[in-house]
């Protein structure tokens, strides 16, 4: 899509304390710059999903903004992980961000566009 490393994917949207009903998401921005991942709010509250807080986000303009964030199975890639999602408003873009790929254990393939798994997760050696 660009020189940045950005592109489109489908993502689908489950409410972990609802398991079973998801809402898919065509061209979801893959944004490794956007900390967390934006999905309309209607789709959230569509599958019940809880506003849970209310947090600032600064726009790449530098304008700061405020947004409701939940709790979400976030599914890409074919994989699934729980995170926090931000309650996109109209005019907001919907949005795979850098924490929930790292959820998902995928990594970013810039020159093809695509996830690729991230390999073995981290963790401490036994003593």
């Amino acid at each position: 899509m660009d020189d940045m490393g950005i592109f489109l994917t489908d993502i689908a949207i489950e409410n972990p304390a609802a398991r079973g009903l998801q809402v898919t998401l065509k061209g979801a921005l893959v944004d490794t710059g956007s900390e967390l991942t934006w999905v309309p709010s209607a789709v959230l509250e569509s599958l019940g999903v809880a506003r849970e807080e209310r947090t600032e986000f600064q726009m790449a303009d530098g304008a700061v903004i405020s947004r409701d964030i939940g709790y979400a199975i976030v599914h890409a890639g074919g994989r699934r992980a729980n995170d926090h999602v931000v309650f996109a408003l109209p005019g907001d873009t919907p949005l795979l961000g850098a924490r929930s790929i790292e959820g998902l254990n995928l990594r970013v393939d810039l020159p093809n566009k695509r996830f690729v798994a991230a390999g073995p997760l981290p963790a401490m050696a036994a003593a």
